[in-house]
């Protein structure tokens, strides 16, 4: 399957309300409209987020982004330094295309358009303790599990 990453655009944002609100995805987006409201923010207040479709074969998929840590505001990077480290989240909105690698194709695109960020040297994400599948793709990628800061990182 051929699985590329495209700009998210003002006609995906019917598509994303309603991946948000699918069954295996809404335990792990809490706040849907948090989500919606960055999306809708992308070229003004959170521009320094850059969002993205998840495209299988040409047809959406899912949602990713990635974004520089230090503008985000948030403080779970527990002992990592702020400075050169960035972040990123993923969905696979469509169920029939669960399990077939197309997260994992998306995931190494992403990771590949970060470390190519001038300033980036480690990417941190902190899924959902429960979420064993994104957990699990996280190590299958390279990722290391910090315990003390419960938190995935990777050098880049």
């Amino acid at each position: 399957m051929d699985v590329t990453l495209r700009p998210f655009e003002d006609d995906d944002l019917p598509r994303l309300r309603r991946w948000l609100a699918a069954d295996h995805v809404r335990p792990w987006f809490e706040q849907p409209e948090d989500w919606m409201a960055e999306v809708e923010g992308r070229h003004g207040e959170y521009a320094w987020i850059s969002h993205f479709v998840i495209e299988a074969d040409g047809d959406p998929a899912g949602f990713c982004q990635l974004y520089p840590f230090s503008a985000s505001g948030e403080d779970w990077n527990g002992a990592l330094p702020v400075e050169g480290t960035y972040s990123l989240d993923y969905l696979l909105g469509e169920p029939t295309l669960l399990r077939r690698g197309i997260a994992r194709a998306a995931l190494s695109q992403l990771i590949g358009l970060i470390a190519a960020e001038p300033d980036a040297e480690r990417i941190i994400v902190q899924p959902d303790r429960e979420n064993v599948a994104s957990r699990g793709l996280l190590r299958a990628l390279g990722f290391a599990y910090d315990e003390a800061d419960d938190l995935f990182a990777m050098d880049v």
